[in-house]
């Protein structure tokens, strides 16, 4: 072996290698710049065999192998290479290979005893990238079966490694700790208005004018390494970006020391497995771009959230690994103690479709035969599952032949079935164009894809990585050129759920296939068409709708054509403001066409007016005041005695409309349904026959009237006159006297006089002030001075005795 450099793993190496060979599986812990991934590999291929390392990044595969090679005085693809989508670097000599997580997945699908392959590497595990994650839980399984002699080495830099060593079989723990250096800590919190972009950018300023050193900026993708770009011109230092979708040489300028001061503007691909040299200050914003899926809205895409205190400790680390550095982090330091412990592991949020189909080509469709760290939530599995079969990759849960062609490409299956079928229509090298636009939107210079295709085909700043992609991706298929490509028609095949309709003539927004509405930003180049394939689509929180953010413009015949699918015709009765009863073809949520439906099933609208009733409540049927108080002294009864006797709430009546809505067609009919047959259909039997018993509609007073009685209330009331209950003593009862009635006592001229419920009491103590009060305003009236005794009377005046 070389000369290895002295750093603080070199020492671990023989008791790595030992243990390795001991156990088959182990854990090594060491932070960012203790020589891991670079002096690991080249041990344990000196102590015999292959050894494979398997990197989450395409930039951080190709610096390790380059970082190998030179330390071995070699050129890349001798001893150490790699192989990464669409570049690989390897020879007959070659024991070492640099490869990314997702591509050794293929690799293993297609060997699963990865023949030849002594050792496994699995680098930064701790970042937990859903490739990575799949890629342990296989190896795993074929470990335990095809290839016990396999051995693995996960690496991390900060993890839960107890759990780690458990799942690979209680596999022994390294750890190695760095040599650093003293790191001062400063926050520069935005001012109130500031965007972090902003923010960042007089960090930085700050930093050139207190530290000696290069500057490593930490942002959380490369719309925002554009923006600081702009917003540091003319400072005395290289600006240089570092991401993974710069070109190769970008990339690697980035990764030298220069011969003027730099600062390097980076993503997440410099927070661990990559080293940029000359760094004396950290300067982090806080943020990390990370892949989420809208399962309710069926939208997919990478959002922007705050970084694990994890993270940021490693972050940070990177100012202090050469000589004392600092950190600028642009946050307020009261907010560091609620950042989150470790990074949310990408399972549990991002599209599982790809995994989906990775997990059934390996034969277990759900998974549930491996070994997982976090094994896929099962609801998103699912989802996942039905769009592999929409596509046609699976067949109930077995993969098709079109699943492993789709499976083969190394694509998310949707864009993998638009490469398929697009070169079969269109040709290999026209579908592919647009399908690598598909894959990364960021080549994109617009919202309207063709005009952006123009723009690469012209040569844009993008041309040659998008020139790149496209003839890799035209290598893969066979289909022969029609000399035209209809790029909404490539983007239908990917997501057909996305064809989009405009809602109305003057609107700008879209009501998608998928049922999810999204609107079209001003100044899109696309117009105002009424028809759009939408290629990529994403929602910021708070917003009414999703916003277009890669579209073509389309019509009707294409989206049929593109989604036959999703085409449907039915014959539909709803409630609108009204029965609705009507014919519908619909693409997905989109209605294309309706007509009336003249005789719509019967059960069908009363289904449709029970859903009214549902959303519009009692207020479509009119109570008259025979039906009110029926309900009243139904509810009296279901409060005192409860069963048999049924309630007779909103909610219980709404719940029981099937049974009194009758012959209801429309909202006029359910205006003119009888309430008081209705009620009467809830009564029960036999006790209905007992209703006028227990709670009469009229009681006889001492004059001789039938009054009616009030229900409305709480408790039942009697509103009559003071003279017609003239020697009664005590108060009326119903429900088998469980329930007084009050008296409600009238003055001759019907107004209230009084109220009890003790009516002996009243004749006591209230009849003396109502008599003082009310002989002098009614003097023919009679006023005795006993009640008790006195002849009632309905008649309003005395009468004369006859002669």
């Amino acid at each position: 072996m070389a000369t290895l450099p002295d750093l603080p793993v070199r020492s671990a190496l023989p008791e790595i290698t030992r243990l390795v060979d001991l156990h088959g599986t182990a854990v090594l812990v060491a932070p960012p710049g203790t020589g891991k991934t670079t002096l690991v590999p080249l041990a344990l291929a000196e102590s015999g065999g292959t050894v494979v390392v398997a990197e989450p990044r395409r930039l951080a595969a190709r610096a390790a192998a380059a970082r190998m090679a030179a330390l071995l005085g070699e050129p890349v693809g001798r001893t150490v290479g790699y192989a990464v989508r669409g570049d690989r670097k390897t020879s007959k000599d070659t024991r070492i290979e640099v490869v990314t997580s997702g591509l050794l997945v293929r690799r293993l699908q297609s060997d699963p005893e990865l023949s030849g392959v002594d050792t496994v590497l699995l680098d930064e595990c701790h970042e937990r990238h859903l490739d990575a994650d799949l890629l342990l839980a296989l190896l795993l399984d074929a470990r335990d079966g095809l290839r016990p002699d396999l051995r693995l080495l996960a690496t991390s830099a900060t993890v839960a490694e107890e759990k780690l060593a458990a799942l690979l079989g209680d596999a022994p723990i390294i750890r190695v700790d760095a040599r650093t250096f003293p790191v001062d800590y400063r926050y520069v919190p935005p001012l109130r208005g500031e965007r972090v972009e902003a923010c960042v950018a007089r960090a930085v300023r700050t930093a050139l004018s207190e530290v000696e050193g290069d500057v490593l900026v930490f942002l959380p993708g490369a719309a925002e390494i554009r923006r600081v770009a702009g917003a540091l011109a003319g400072i005395d230092a290289d600006v240089l970006p570092l991401h993974g979708r710069l070109p190769t040489g970008e990339q690697d300028a980035a990764l030298k020391p220069g011969p003027r001061r730099r600062v390097v503007l980076s993503t997440a691909v410099a927070e661990s497995s990559l080293t940029v040299p000359g760094v004396r200050v950290v300067v982090d914003a806080g943020q990390s771009r990370v892949s989420r899926v809208d399962h309710r809205r069926g939208m997919a895409g990478l959002i922007t959230v705050r970084v694990s205190a994890a993270v940021a400790d490693q972050r940070a680390g990177r100012a202090g690994r050469e000589a004392p550095g600092r950190v600028y982090r642009c946050w307020p330091e009261h907010e560091h103690a609620t950042l989150p412990r470790y990074p949310e592991p990408e399972i549990r949020n991002a599209d599982l479709t790809r995994l989906t189909l990775e997990l059934a080509c390996w034969g277990t469709p759900d998974g549930s035969g491996l070994r997982w760290w976090d094994a896929p939530p099962a609801g998103p599995l699912a989802a996942a599952q039905e769009t592999l079969r929409a596509l046609g990759a699976l067949d109930g849960d077995a993969v098709t032949p079109r699943g492993t062609a789709i499976a083969r490409l190394g694509l998310h299956p949707r864009i993998a079935r638009a490469l398929l079928d697009g070169a079969a229509k269109f040709g290999g090298r026209e579908a592919a164009e647009v399908v690598a636009v598909l894959d990364d939107d960021t080549l994109a210079a617009s919202t309207d894809i063709d005009s952006s295709l123009r723009a690469l085909r012209e040569g844009s700043p993008r041309s040659q990585r998008w020139r790149r992609e496209a003839n890799r991706l035209a290598r893969l298929v066979e289909g022969k050129s029609t000399g035209r490509v209809d790029p909404a028609l490539i983007i239908a095949l990917a997501h057909p759920e996305r064809l989009a309709r405009r809602r109305g003539k003057d609107s700008a927004v879209y009501l998608m296939a998928g049922g999810t509405a999204v609107e079209l930003p001003p100044g899109s180049g696309l117009g105002d068409p009424e028809w759009l394939a939408v290629a990529v689509a994403d929602r910021v929180p708070g917003s009414a709708h999703g916003r277009v953010r890669l579209a073509a413009r389309a019509d009707e015949e294409l989206a049929v054509t593109a989604a036959p699918a999703l085409v449907s015709t039915v014959d539909e009765v709803v409630w609108v403001d009204d029965v609705v009863a009507r014919r519908i073809r619909r693409l997905g949520a989109i209605v294309l066409h309706e007509r009336p439906l003249p005789k719509p099933p019967a059960q069908d609208v009363r289904a449709a007016i029970q859903e009214g009733l549902r959303k519009h409540g009692l207020g479509l049927v009119r109570f008259d005041e025979r039906a009110l108080s029926l309900r009243a002294r139904l509810d009296l009864l279901h409060r005192t005695l409860g069963d048999p006797w049924p309630a007779v709430d909103d909610n219980a009546l709404l719940a029981a409309a099937e049974s009194w809505i009758g012959n209801a067609r429309n909202r006029a009919d359910l205006g003119r349904v009888d309430m008081t047959a209705a009620l009467r259909t809830l009564l029960p039997w036999p006790a209905a026959t007992r209703l006028e018993e227990l709670v009469p509609e009229r009681i006889e007073v001492p004059s001789g009237s039938k009054v009616r009685v009030d229900y409305s209330g709480d408790q039942p009331a009697l509103p009559v006159k003071v003279q017609e209950v003239f020697g009664w003593t005590e108060s009326p009862t119903v429900v088998d006297g469980r329930v007084p009635v009050v008296l409600r006592l009238l003055s001759p001229a019907g107004r209230p006089t009084a109220v009890t419920g003790d009516l002996a009491g009243f004749w006591t103590t209230g009849y003396p002030r109502v008599r003082a009060e009310l002989r002098g305003r009614y003097p023919k009236h009679r006023w005795p001075e006993d009640p008790t005794t006195a002849p009632p009377t309905r008649h309003s005046i005395q009468r004369k005795e006859s002669r």
